[in-house]
């Protein structure tokens, strides 16, 4: 039995290895090296963190985990993200956990695949944020579509993510 807890660990460190590299802030953080000259280092650290994170505190409520990410945001990458997606990713990661917290494996290669195949590729740029490639799903309009401005780029030190107004 122990394969299939190490098949399932497995499986749950890729989907929460998907939901980060599907998140348009540490997207954007990477690109434009807002965590220095190891940013996609730091990315990559950022996961095995997070995982790590879960499996020492099993029973995680959503604001702990929106907590810890926003944490390592700031710490790591010298970004406070505003755009509301740090609930979003929370609760990915959190129902991923329950999924492997139960053993269940194939709900968590679905939710894997799902944010796989959602997955944009976002780009900062002075007038807001773009995306390059093939997006499945819609082009983001309205009042969810994301936006990064130059002024918010650098705002002391930091840099903000927010929601297009």
């Amino acid at each position: 039995m122990a394969g299939a807890g190490e098949d399932s660990r497995a499986l749950f460190g890729a989907g929460v290895r998907a939901a980060l590299e599907a998140w348009p802030a540490l997207q954007i953080a990477v690109e434009n090296s807002f965590g220095g000259v190891h940013s996609q280092e730091k990315a990559e650290w950022l996961g095995g963190a997070v995982e790590e994170y879960f499996f020492r505190n099993a029973d995680l409520e959503l604001d702990e985990v929106e907590d810890f990410l926003g944490e390592l945001m700031t710490n790591e990458f010298d970004t406070v993200v505003e755009d509301g997606s740090l609930p979003q990713v929370s609760q990915q990661l959190q129902t991923m956990f329950q999924h492997f917290q139960r053993g269940d494996g194939v709900a968590l290669k679905e939710m894997a695949s799902h944010i796989t195949q959602r997955k944009c590729k976002v780009t900062a740029t002075n007038d807001g944020a773009a995306t390059d490639g093939v997006c499945p799903q819609p082009e983001p309009s309205g009042p969810d579509s994301q936006t990064i401005k130059e002024e918010d780029i650098v705002e002391d030190g930091w840099t903000i993510v927010r929601r297009k107004k």
